[in-house]
């Protein structure tokens, strides 16, 4: 069984990563991810017992608490922090006068104590927590070699050699680093709690003529709710009666309005900004377009990319390796140095704050998790930060055709053999879940039986006693069927009544008005190839997409053929591959980054694809290229310029070239750097 736990104070990255290994420690406790962004703790349980001892785990780590899933989320105004640093600011002044003036060396001495105190007590009291839970669940020693311990260390070494003054800075200094640390993935969780303004809170239900008001939840497929002037959309829904328009900006990061009349479907989210209409629910609100949102970005920082795996593992590590360094630089070198231990440790805390590696450990998943709520504000759905590495390195692109390049409404452009083959055609779709069964819809037509959907080929059925064949001229052929091929642009339905062909429909698919944009926007991303991979005939689709700046065509193609032109396609670079079906799953499976069309798109396909267009519009795919490069170039940035920074600093501590302080104000200021450069993530994508 799988459980989501709200909690609130899990503000260090590196602690996330300590309750995470807890957690997995517990008997019955299984894939346990404590997030610090998100502010939850996701796990899988065997056992009510399993679950109960987690619970008490989390409770009881350091200032963690439970929260209530429904309560709202409060802004954290940080005060508890805000006055310790006041305090210690109050008391660090006065001292750093006395030691200037030369005055009062025990006074100064207790003033620095006492502002070391009051910025770290907290610092030294998670510390001192730390220590029995080495124990817990075997022997965990990362538990307590964390960022807290290098600076009660460097701090009380500090006062040890008589350098209070500097003691009392390391504190002052790792805590207002930590404060803007915590304003600034404050603000990023801000970005998420905006998008939970999308869900609606009411609905107004629609029934035997009556009008209420429910919640959202209690809305099922079919239910018919009324939207009012300034009404958020509370379910995907379908309109009845009316025309309006609406302000789809939360979904598709666009201003302008998109006009509805009945029949057009209209996702969550959107806000009615012209007259009053009636709607009928199509997916019940649970289902619906926000709740993927909101789903897929809070379960993104779950799945990491291979920069994020690189630095939990490498902090795992490191930490333990520099406390090492740090001592070993204290006690052996005074050997060969005229027995200087007090110089050579003040040298090895500077090492040892250097070192910290906060600024790795928060910027890198704080970067990802820009980029996916970035990507979500232009209506791209990532799945997981993985995603957006695969996405930045994609080379070639390919295309599913129904459906993705075009609209996927289809309407009858031509019959052929009268009415009873539309009947009969319109028999054998009205159970089928393929786009062309649109085309038949609104049509009155004979109940078929023992509907048999046979993949990329069509439906067999029976229709008042007689055996009934409904798709393409392969199905024909397969069957024994006489046919031949039709010239036309038309997409054909060919309608065989035992073994003898009717007749045929011509079906009509428009392009989407964005494709010819997109594609080309995605050339200049510098995707340089894209295919197109169709189960409909190589004359059609060469008609269908004249005029897209398509590289290659392969048409005529079983569901099962696709994922064998992908692996070829994967051969001239990473693959993207855009599709909406269920026969678009295996294809998606095999291509190294998939994206569904949101709005049109089967659960299957999302399910299977790992970026989703939450409005169905191609234009956000370059976006989202170009925003999973510059989310990548910024992780890199931050890994290789945090590294050379420390590297630099910490010779120059190894040579005694900088004061502790400085050492603290050089880590806090690495950290700043990493995360501010992070930051730049969260600016709107341009079009």
């Amino acid at each position: 069984m799988h459980k989501v736990i709200r909690i609130k104070n899990l503000d260090c990255a590196n602690c996330a990563l300590e309750l995470s290994e807890e957690l997995n420690c517990l008997d019955g406790i299984e894939n346990a991810h404590a997030d610090f962004i998100n502010q939850r703790v996701s796990l899988d349980y065997a056992k009510e017992e399993a679950l109960q001892s987690a619970i008490r785990l989390i409770s009881r780590f350091e200032e963690v608490e439970i929260v209530d899933a429904n309560a709202p989320v409060k802004r954290d105004l940080h005060l508890k922090e805000v006055i310790s640093i006041a305090v210690s600011v109050l008391l660090f002044v006065p001292a750093l006068v006395l030691r200037i003036l030369n005055l009062e060396p025990w006074v100064s001495f207790g003033l620095f104590l006492g502002a070391a105190l009051a910025a770290g007590w907290s610092v030294v009291w998670t510390v001192i927590g730390n220590f029995p839970r080495i124990f817990k669940g075997g022997f965990h020693l990362s538990v307590l070699l964390d960022e807290n311990l290098l600076m009660t260390v460097a701090a009380v070494g500090a006062f040890a050699i008589g350098e209070s003054m500097e003691g009392a800075a390391v504190m002052i200094l790792y805590q207002i680093g930590e404060l803007l640390q915590g304003i600034a993935v404050g603000s990023s969780r801000g970005a998420i709690a905006k998008l939970m303004s999308l869900q609606s809170d009411t609905a107004i239900l629609v029934s035997d003529g009556a009008q209420r008001e429910v919640d959202p939840e209690e809305l099922s497929a079919g239910d018919v709710i009324l939207l009012r002037r300034g009404d958020r959309v509370p379910a995907d829904c379908r309109l009845v009666e009316g025309t309006t328009s609406f302000d789809t900006k939360s979904l598709t990061g666009e201003a302008y309005y998109r006009e509805a009349a009945v029949g057009d479907e209209v996702l969550a989210g959107c806000v009615n900004e012209g007259g009053v209409v009636k709607a009928e629910v199509v997916r019940p609100a649970a289902q619906s377009a926000v709740a993927k949102i909101l789903e897929m970005v809070e379960n993104a920082s779950e799945k990491k990319a291979k920069p994020e795996k690189f630095i939990t593992k490498f902090a795992r590590i490191y930490t333990p390796v520099v406390v090492l360094a740090a001592l070993l630089i204290a006690v052996l070198p005074p050997l060969w140095d005229g027995y200087r231990f007090a110089e050579w440790i003040g040298r090895a805390l500077n090492f040892l704050v250097i070192s910290c590696p906060c600024a790795l450990i928060i910027s890198v998943p704080l970067t990802y998790f820009s980029g996916v709520g970035t990507l979500a504000r232009c209506g791209v759905l990532a799945k997981g930060a993985v995603g957006l590495d695969l996405l930045a390195k994609t080379k070639v692109a390919a295309f599913d055709k129904t459906g993705t390049l075009t609209e996927g409404k289809f309407s009858i452009a031509d019959v052929k053999g009268g009415d009873h083959v539309l009947e009969l055609a319109a028999a054998a779709e009205k159970g089928s879940s393929h786009p062309l069964a649109a085309a038949f819809a609104d049509m009155g037509a004979p109940d078929a039986e023992m509907c048999e959907e046979i993949a990329g080929m069509g439906i067999l059925c029976t229709v008042a006693g007689k055996r009934v064949l409904v798709g393409s001229l392969r199905l024909m052929q397969t069957y024994g069927v006489a046919a031949s091929p039709v010239e036309t642009a038309n997409l054909t339905v060919y309608v065989a009544e035992e073994g003898v062909l009717l007749g045929h429909v011509e079906i009509v698919d428009r392009v989407r008005q964005e494709a010819g944009d997109a594609l080309s926007a995605l050339k200049r991303a510098g995707v340089r190839k894209i295919a197109v991979l169709t189960g409909d005939s190589e004359p059609r689709a060469r008609a269908a997409l004249a005029g897209l700046p398509v590289d290659e065509i392969r048409a005529d193609l079983l569901p099962e053929e696709k994922p064998v032109c992908a692996e070829a396609l994967k051969g001239e670079g990473a693959l993207l591959y855009v599709g909406d079906g269920i026969n678009d799953t295996p294809v998606m499976a095999a291509s190294d980054v998939s994206v569904a069309m949101g709005g049109l798109a089967s659960d299957a396909a999302i399910e299977a694809s790992d970026f989703v267009l939450a409005d169905s519009d191609l234009s956000a795919l370059p976006l989202a290229v170009r925003g999973a490069k510059k989310t990548r170039k910024i992780v890199f940035e931050n890994i290789v310029g945090s590294i050379a920074i420390k590297v630099a600093l910490m010779a120059l501590s190894l040579f005694g070239l900088i004061p502790l302080w400085a050492a603290v104000f050089g880590d806090v200021g690495v950290m700043l750097l990493a995360v501010l450069n992070s930051m730049r993530m969260r600016a709107k994508l341009s079009r």
